[in-house]
């Protein structure tokens, strides 16, 4: 309805006042100018803006959790496929287990001890993870024939890149993350003048794998980044002449925790009850580790075992 304008009604309010246009009831508060035009208020953007922040911050740890199981899953996979190799080997070869001495050793303690190979000859994977750019020493491994997916051998948890002659770290990724435990067919062929090594105990035969059972003998682990040296993941298996030693690591990329594969052939994910933290070469295992140390020996051939 038009307004009526007289000029006794112009002479009681100024002209152009705002009641011309929003009528005799006086304006309207600013929030509801807002919602008849469909807007959202300062407060209401602020409100929403606070409710996102908090559902990231519930999901986010969520999901990373999820990534995480997710790259588990996957190394497991990689972990099955290469038993699967192990156990075509053994078949084809007549009970016998793929050779595992492609070995080296630290001369001198510490973390930057130096580090040599003191065996080359045949072996499931003659590479050097931590300085080959190439992969063509892991795929003269003997286990390479039987699949011949590069991919399976790394763990797409592993960000662990090579390293130059001079130690130099490289952008580019390591092509392997796991080793094969000493305990099937470790040191056959190891050159040994002062016959120690080759009191470590293993098996060499399939059929021979009877205490502990196959489920209990682990033969392909995920091996910490700072110990990988070679392809064999080896531990003093309480040999007196030894002290509680990592000679090997395992990793605990997995949200503290790591993954193996078995003689029988399934493969599983441990929870570590510390963090794998490497300290240095030759060095006793700190009283956090003690628990899983011992795990991962239960799961090897022990020395009083032979």
């Amino acid at each position: 309805m038009l307004a009526r304008f007289t000029i006794a009604g112009c002479m009681r309010r100024p002209a152009g006042s705002l009641r011309d246009f929003e009528g005799e009831s006086g304006p309207r508060p600013r929030f509801e100018r807002a919602r008849r035009f469909g807007a959202f208020t300062l407060i209401e953007l602020l409100v929403v803006i606070a409710i996102i922040a908090v559902l990231a911050a519930l999901l986010l740890p969520v999901l990373s959790r999820a990534r995480a199981r997710a790259l588990s899953v996957c190394c497991l996979s990689n972990l099955k496929q290469l038993a699967d190799c192990w156990h075509l080997y053994v078949v084809d070869n007549r009970d016998l287990l793929p050779p595992n001495d492609s070995i080296d050793t630290v001369s001198t303690s510490g973390t930057n001890g130096n580090v040599t190979i003191d065996a080359r000859s045949i072996s499931w994977c003659p590479d050097h993870p931590m300085i080959d750019t190439t992969p063509s020493n892991l795929e003269l491994g003997v286990l390479f024939a039987y699949n011949t997916s590069v991919a399976i051998y790394h763990c797409p948890a592993d960000y662990s890149t090579v390293q130059a002659a001079d130690g130099t770290a490289l952008p580019q990724l390591r092509f392997r993350s796991y080793n094969m435990s000493q305990s099937v067919n470790g040191y056959p062929q190891y050159k040994d003048p002062d016959g120690i090594v080759q009191l470590l105990p293993c098996w060499d035969r399939y059929t021979a794998i009877r205490q502990p059972s196959p489920a209990q003998i682990f033969v392909f682990i995920d091996e910490n980044s700072n110990t990988e040296e070679d392809s064999q993941f080896g531990n003093p298996v309480g040999l007196p002449f030894w002290p509680q030693e990592w000679f090997d690591m395992p990793s605990d990329r997995h949200i503290q925790g790591g993954n193996l594969s078995f003689v029988d052939g399934h493969v599983e994910h441990w929870r570590w009850k510390a963090p794998m933290t490497f300290y240095g070469w030759e060095m006793p295992v700190p009283p956090q580790q003690l628990l899983d140390f011992f795990r991962v020996q239960r799961a090897m051939k022990l020395a009083s075992q032979q």
